[in-house]
């Protein structure tokens, strides 16, 4: 059976193995309208690769270390990364690869082709799937085209793609991709009509660009939009957007540049044009019997056809997830816009109001309007959350993207090798833990001061030391514990800061690998052209790690004033009603403390009463997600909310529903960290990336099957906890 089919040897029986992409183009072709020379790899060609390389029980270990509805959104990124990375470290075998370059090589040569996803059901009449897949484009040579196969075909299993995998059938052993390797055609204008608009059924669209179509697929490019009377093809207004930049080839893919002045002043179609392009989607349409999206091209004044699917307009539904999951990929230019609006308007202002907050004697406030100010304070975190959800969690992309083309180039062994080019990246939780570790210093280089505070007489205490945690407290009490109560957390920090100096020499933070080797290789990839692009991908990326960490402990601050009010509030009652009890359903200032949910996160029911609770666990072992490399051996101290963490012993393995970035202080006293909250993205993973301990992410109700004082085995290569006695070979 051949494996590549040209698309005149295409029939209808084919259909379902070169996938409804390639078929639309065969029919066209054979319709007579012009479309570049085609091959189409068909999906025995993907089964062959996942059976004989063994990546189907890879892809199988890896999609089943936990329910998929359980998943997180940074997992489900976290494992399309990994199964990725299977893919490029993956080589086609020897025979497989023979039947394949054979014809890749007869038809293009060295011509520059695209290479796209033709997924059976993937543009169907019911379901259209359109940008879940990878395509790429301006791929030149049999051995490029070949990889860029194979990257195609992990994209079945992409985030994106994972996220419909109910509608897209997705399973192991049943799923299969087919892919459409297409002669480029490096047109002048280029864009997409739609044969019946989604605004309106009587109408249908034209969109334009100068330059490549990918511009305005993946929103780099505003295009000029026409829309027409589905019937006549009379045109009905048009859209002029400003015209100032255009994709064109590059050495390798596509580079995005300034438009040409003479050409910003016109738009990129003639009257004439955009209607021969409404003619060529109505007879799109006639062939397939359903309105056509259509994807073309002018080329030296022809019009191409690039590939034609059926409009699905499903129907919207306020529980679907999906469209904001898929909202959080950001091309390049829109992470750089983001970051600048983060680091010169987000954080700034979040720092200034939980500033002016702090500035209020709270004490001096009536009861009214003290319930007045709880209620501002409330909605004024509130207002942040969402901010925080609509900006900068998309910016987590910056390391995304950042990493997939890392890998591309370096192909290394760890899918997050990458992300130990972010350390030293000066995060907020970093700096203060650096102050942390400068008072233990102190204390270690003088044994005297450890008793001088255990006695409790901190005052007595050397200027350095009793001053080092004023700064502390000062600048990151808000940060990691209650302002409102820094006298208690005073004592309780300076224990903690006396667990950092009593580390035995083993028990250090191990010496993370020197980042700027990775750099130098990475940026040795690149030509000199190229580099200055490099450099700034690097550095966005490097950025959106930081502020992953950073962005939170600013929404922290505010949060943290929104409980101090709270705090003075329910003093009052206290002192009224004792304990809130009695007549106070009346008060107003009652209700603004007690009517709204608290905002400090809370364990689970069940989590929280599993503290303390007296049960046996056989050794065991619990599959998660490897988040930070490396082998752990240690008790577990299972952290349930914030008074845990003081009772925290170096050498310990910390057990917690998620890391807070407010909860990092205690990081460098773990051997190991493991979290019920999965993906490389979360705080934890990033902090232990940072002093490099071993993590494993994502284990279920990891705070009832693992209890304080357990030995646990922490293996963050494999993604895997034991429970139970063990010892490290």
């Amino acid at each position: 059976m051949k494996l590549a089919l040209s698309l005149r040897e295409i029939t209808r029986k084919d259909r379902s193995r070169i996938g409804g992409k390639g078929f639309a183009l065969a029919l066209i072709q054979k319709r007579g309208m012009h479309v570049p020379e085609a091959i189409c790899i068909s999906t025995e060609a993907y089964q062959a690769y996942v059976s004989s390389t063994g990546l189907r029980d890879l892809m199988h270990m890896e999609l089943y270390r936990k329910p998929f509805e359980e998943m997180r959104w940074e997992e489900i990124w976290d494992t399309a990364l990994r199964i990725r990375n299977m893919f490029l470290k993956t080589p086609l075998p020897a025979a497989l690869q023979e039947q394949l370059k054979a014809p890749i090589d007869s038809r293009f040569s060295d011509r520059p082709v695209s290479v796209r996803s033709s997924a059976p059901g993937e543009d169907s009449s019911k379901t259209s799937f359109a940008g879940l897949h990878e395509s790429f484009i301006n791929v030149r040579g049999a051995d490029s085209i070949l990889e860029h196969i194979r990257l195609v075909w992990a994209s079945l299993w992409s985030d994106r793609a994972l996220l419909y995998r109910r509608e897209l059938g997705l399973d192991v052993e049943k799923s299969s991709m087919a892919v459409v390797v297409q002669e480029m055609v490096f047109g002048e204008r280029s864009g997409v009509a739609f044969g019946m608009s989604p605004v309106d059924e009587k109408q249908s669209a034209v969109e334009a660009v100068y330059g490549l179509n990918q511009g305005l697929v993946d929103g780099t490019v505003e295009p000029d939009r026409w829309i027409l009377d589905r019937e006549s093809g009379r045109i009905l207004s048009h859209h002029a957007p400003r015209r100032e930049k255009t994709l064109v080839p590059g050495p390798q893919g596509v580079r995005l540049e300034d438009l040409a002045p003479e050409l910003r002043k016109s738009p990129p179609l003639r009257e004439e044009e955009v209607k021969e392009i409404h003619e060529l989607v109505m007879d799109s349409e006639s062939l397939f019997g359903s309105p056509q999206d259509v994807e073309w091209t002018y080329g030296k004044e022809v019009l191409h056809t690039l590939q034609s699917r059926p409009i699905t307009t499903p129907a919207p539904s306020s529980e679907d997830q999906r469209p904001w999951y898929l909202s959080l990929h950001r091309s390049f230019d829109n992470l750089k816009v983001l970051r600048t609006r983060i680091e010169k308007e987000l954080l700034p202002r979040m720092e200034e109001e939980a500033h002016a907050m702090g500035l209020m004697d709270l004490s001096a406030l009536s009861d009214s309007a003290l319930a007045q100010e709880i209620r501002r304070r409330r909605r004024i975190h509130k207002e942040w959350v969402e901010e925080y959800w609509r900006e900068c969690i998309p910016f987590a992309h910056g390391m995304r993207l950042f990493g997939k083309i890392y890998n591309d180039l370096m192909k290394p062994e760890d899918p997050f090798q990458f992300m130990t080019l972010f350390r030293g990246s000066n995060m907020v939780s970093v700096r203060r833990n650096q102050m942390l570790e400068s008072l233990a210093e102190l204390i270690r280089k003088d044994p005297s001061q450890k008793a001088c505070i255990l006695a409790g007489k901190v005052d007595d205490c050397r200027p350095e030391v009793s001053q080092g945690l004023e700064r502390v407290l000062d600048q990151f009490g808000d940060l990691a514990w209650e302002k409102g109560r820094l006298g208690q957390e005073r004592s309780r920090l300076l224990k903690l800061v006396i667990q950092m100096a009593s580390r035995p020499e083993g028990q250090r933070i191990p010496k993370a690998e020197d980042p700027k080797q990775f750099e130098e290789e990475f940026l040795s990839r690149f030509d000199e052209e190229q580099k200055p692009y490099a450099l700034e991908l690097l550095d966005l990326a490097r950025a959106s790690y930081r502020l992953r960490d950073d962005d939170n402990l600013y929404l922290g601050k505010i949060e943290g004033r929104v409980l101090v009010a709270v705090e003075e509030g329910s003093r009052r009652i206290e002192e009224r009603h004792g304990h809130g009890r009695g007549t106070a359903e009346d008060d107003d200032l009652f209700r603004a403390v007690r009517s709204e949910a608290p905002l400090r996160k809370e364990a689970p029911k069940a989590q929280r009463s599993a503290k303390g609770r007296d049960f046996s666990l056989k050794p065991r072992q619990i599959l998660g997600q490897p988040a930070g490399p490396g082998m752990a051996v240690g008790k577990a101290r299972v952290v349930l909310d914030s008074s845990d963490l003081f009772s925290f012993q170096s050498g310990e393995i910390l057990v917690c529903d998620a890391v807070d970035p407010g909860m990092t202080f205690v990081v460098p006293l773990a051997s190991g960290i493991v979290e019920r909250r999965g993906g490389m993205l979360i705080h934890g993973a990033i902090i232990a990336r940072e002093y490099g301990i071993p993590c494993v992410t994502g284990v279920p109700d990891a705070v009832n099957q693992i209890k304080t004082g357990d030995f646990v085995t922490v293996d963050g290569h494999l993604g895997i906890v034991i429970v139970g006695e063990a010892t490290l070979q």
